[in-house]
C-alpha cells in the first residue's frame, strides 16, 4: 500500500480536502496525514450525513488513486473549545511525536483553517 504521504497520493488527497470544503461538503479545521493513517477535525453541514460524506471520498480515491482503506473510521464529538484545542494539539504533535520531524510547523502534509482561506 502506499504512504498517504508519498507525494502522487498526499496532494489528491489534500487537494480533495480543499475541495470538499468549498463545495460544503464538509466544514475542515484540520487535516493532517501520516504515512499509514490520517487525522481530521471536520464538521458537516446538518442535511448531509457524516457517514455519507466519508464513504463517497473514501470511494473516491479508492477509485481514482487505488487507496485501500481499512473500514469504517474512529469519530469523535467535540463539545467545547477546550477539548478542540487539545485535540487539535495531539493532532499535530502526531508527526513529532512518531519522530518524522522535529517540530509540528515542519510537517507538509497538513491542511488547516489558514490555509484554507488562502486558497
Amino acid at each position: 500500500m502506499l504512504a498517504f504521504t508519498e507525494p502522487g497520493l498526499a496532494r489528491p488527497l489534500l487537494d480533495s480536502v480543499w475541495h470538499y470544503h468549498t463545495r460544503h461538503r464538509w466544514f475542515c479545521r484540520l487535516f493532517l496525514l501520516m504515512p499509514d493513517h490520517l487525522h481530521a477535525l471536520l464538521a458537516f453541514p446538518r442535511d448531509k450525513a457524516m457517514s455519507q460524506v466519508i464513504k463517497e471520498w473514501k470511494s473516491y480515491h479508492a477509485r481514482q488513486h487505488q487507496v485501500d482503506w481499512q473500514d469504517g473510521y474512529f469519530d469523535h464529538r467535540i463539545r467545547n473549545r477546550v477539548e478542540l484545542e487539545k485535540k487539535a494539539d495531539y493532532i499535530r504533535q502526531n508527526p513529532v511525536v512518531k519522530g518524522l520531524v522535529a517540530q509540528a510547523a515542519d510537517w507538509r502534509w497538513v491542511v488547516d483553517q489558514d490555509s484554507l482561506a488562502e486558497g
